[in-house]
């Protein structure tokens, strides 16, 4: 059955975590969400609809919106109308989309809607609160399989970047292996199991390659990548 009560707590003081607004239509998910997060993240409100996201959203102004894609109410346009809707709160609220679909259709039309970011609900605990913590750090997370979508959707965009084999000579061999994992939205840890390195060395060779290529942040590594085909 779908819950149709919105619910609001104070918002989070300084020290308190990033504040957080679930949005999902089942409560039972909800509660899982709350009981999988830890003090690095203060969930401040609820909401089970388009028009009670909205209406929290606007109200509480959180950091960061955990977003179900598939939602009831308003005009039918589910996380993405609900992303138009609060576009005018995109420069201080970050949404990152939690669903259970995997659809190619649904990962663009967020992102194209202005999500930071989408994972799939089949994320644990611990990966959750990090890729809240890294979207509120303005950063963009994706679960790895699914970074591929929004590269086909988005990356001829990045094409306005310079390319030049001389920016990719800049790195190792190890660190080019580091930048395409990070670039395609794999979590240090996940990089770290997936090359069998510390994560400690990962974020050496992040540090390095962000430093050679004159880059700032994950997201604009992924831009990078992307404009040269490398993913």
């Amino acid at each position: 059955m779908t819950e149709t009560r919105a619910t609001a707590a104070p918002l989070a003081q300084d020290g308190d975590g990033v504040s957080v607004v679930l949005v999902d239509d089942h409560h039972m998910f909800r509660a899982g969400v709350r009981a999988s997060l830890d003090d690095r993240v203060r969930v401040v409100g609820e909401a089970a609809s388009v028009d009670e996201a909205v209406a929290v959203v606007s109200a509480l102004r959180p950091a960061v919106v955990l977003l179900d894609v598939h939602l009831p109410g308003g005009d039918g346009g589910g996380g993405a109308e609900v992303l138009r809707r609060c576009a005018p709160l995109l420069g201080t609220t970050r949404f990152l989309a939690l669903s259970v679909s995997d659809a190619a259709e649904d990962v663009v039309a967020v992102i194209r809607a202005g999500a930071r970011g989408y994972v799939t609900k089949a994320i644990d605990g611990p990966a959750l609160v990090d890729a809240v913590v890294r979207v509120a750090g303005d950063d963009a997370v994706f679960s790895p399989r699914l970074a591929g979508f929004v590269l086909d959707a988005f990356g001829t965009a990045a094409g306005d970047v310079a390319t030049g084999d001389d920016e990719l000579d800049r790195l190792s061999a190890r660190e080019r292996e580091v930048m395409r994992l990070i670039a395609r939205g794999y979590a240090y840890k996940e990089v770290a199991a997936e090359l069998f390195i510390s994560v400690k060395t990962v974020e050496t060779h992040v540090s390095a390659v962000l430093r050679k290529l004159q880059l700032s942040s994950r997201h604009e590594l992924t831009r990078w990548a992307a404009a040269r085909r490398l993913l």
